[in-house]
């Protein structure tokens, strides 16, 4: 800078910043070898907050407003040396405009697949990514913590920092807790707020807070979407037999409708014959699905105790044989699946039939 910097710089009293930008964070006013006139009025416009450093040392913080810049309304420069006047100011400073609305739509992803294991499919790879928002809650943190001495702060110098954290967090979230893959897109809201209650301590050490973050996708890697793809057809599908069937008539109907000589009609009788096949085979099914009897009914075990010994099972017909030949009487205990306890065979419903065709025993001559 020359002389006539220098003095033009004198006649500027009013210390104010307008942003102009989208992504500055922070910015420091510019004037000649940092001197600030005795008097000066700061300008702190809402949404912005300046801090006066002097000596290195945070001086003063102020909040929305206007401002005078005198010396004795600033503990931290009273103690300062008096400075000659002239081209000299009274003291030397630097003022930090900080901008503390909120900055949206910074970006967050995984650079890798996290891998995890599910329920269902097992291991698995995941990408993710979204957006998040930020502002700064303390400007003093986070000139000393980040800033430092740059002059003019943008969101691109700390977003890949806070990438890194968001990423980090997500996949110790993802592997943690246990939500089916399947179910991940219903709970999109849920892990963005708990990965922002996450990483909130982390944000404050550097003097910002994270105000929203959200969880836009969640994808797996291409050849497993594409397998979930096929199996999500198949159950849209239904009857693949019917299915079949469908794509044979579409076939042939597209053969029809552009013949190409002998080929052609080869391939469209080759068709017809196909679906005339499947179409026979899906009607004899259905036909012999209706005529078909039902399936035999289970028959009935008996146990029978004859002279104090369990025998046995045997079926109905051999129940009746034994019936008939008087090895089995009315008072023979019996049993089969479904009575509680031993039963007198005469008191069994099914076995009364055959007492009742079975003649007495002849009498004694």
């Amino acid at each position: 800078m020359g002389i006539w910097d220098k003095l033009f710089g004198e006649f500027i009293d009013v210390i104010e910043w307008t942003d102009d930008t989208s992504d500055t964070m922070v910015y420091r006013f510019e004037r000649y070898g940092n001197e600030i006139k005795y008097g000066a009025m700061l300008t702190v416009r809402e949404s912005q907050t300046a801090v006066l450093v002097s000596e290195g040392r945070v001086a003063d913080f102020y909040e929305p407003g206007l401002y005078q810049l005198e010396t004795r309304n600033m503990p931290v420069l009273t103690t300062l040396e008096s400075w000659p006047h002239g081209f000299s100011s009274p003291f030397k400073a630097e003022v930090y405009f900080f901008n503390m609305r909120r900055f949206t739509d910074l970006k967050w992803g995984t650079k890798n697949p996290v891998m995890l294991r599910d329920r269902e499919f097992g291991p698995l790879r995941l990408r993710a990514f979204g957006t998040y928002s930020i502002r700064i809650k303390d400007p003093v943190t986070f000139i000393k913590e980040i800033v430092g001495t740059d002059g003019h702060f943008q969101t691109g110098e700390i977003s890949q920092q806070l990438r890194n954290l968001i990423v980090s967090r997500f996949a110790s979230i993802i592997g943690e807790s246990g939500i089916p893959i399947l179910d991940l897109a219903a709970n999109y809201d849920e892990l963005g707020d708990f990965i922002t209650q996450q990483i909130a301590p982390e944000f404050a050490a550097y003097g910002l807070e994270v105000m929203q973050l959200l969880v836009e996708n969640i994808s797996l890697p291409p050849q497993v979407e594409a397998a979930l793809d096929k199996r999500t057809s198949m159950g849209i599908i239904g009857d693949l037999g019917r299915y079949a069937q469908y794509q044979a008539a579409e076939a042939m109907e597209k053969a029809a409708d552009n013949p190409s000589g002998t080929a052609g009609e080869g391939i469209g009788m080759g068709m017809g014959f196909a679906m005339a096949n499947q179409m026979g085979q899906a009607f004899t099914s259905d036909k012999t699905k209706q005529h078909s009897p039902p399936p035999l009914p289970d028959a009935i075990a008996y146990y029978v105790a004859i002279n104090g010994q369990r025998q046995g099972p045997f079926q109905q017909d051999v129940m009746a044989q034994k019936i008939k030949s008087g090895e089995v009487g009315r008072a023979t205990l019996v049993w089969h699946a479904g009575l509680t306890e031993w039963t007198p065979a005469g008191a069994v419903s099914e076995l009364s039939e055959v007492f009742a065709m079975t003649p007495p025993p002849l009498p004694k001559q």
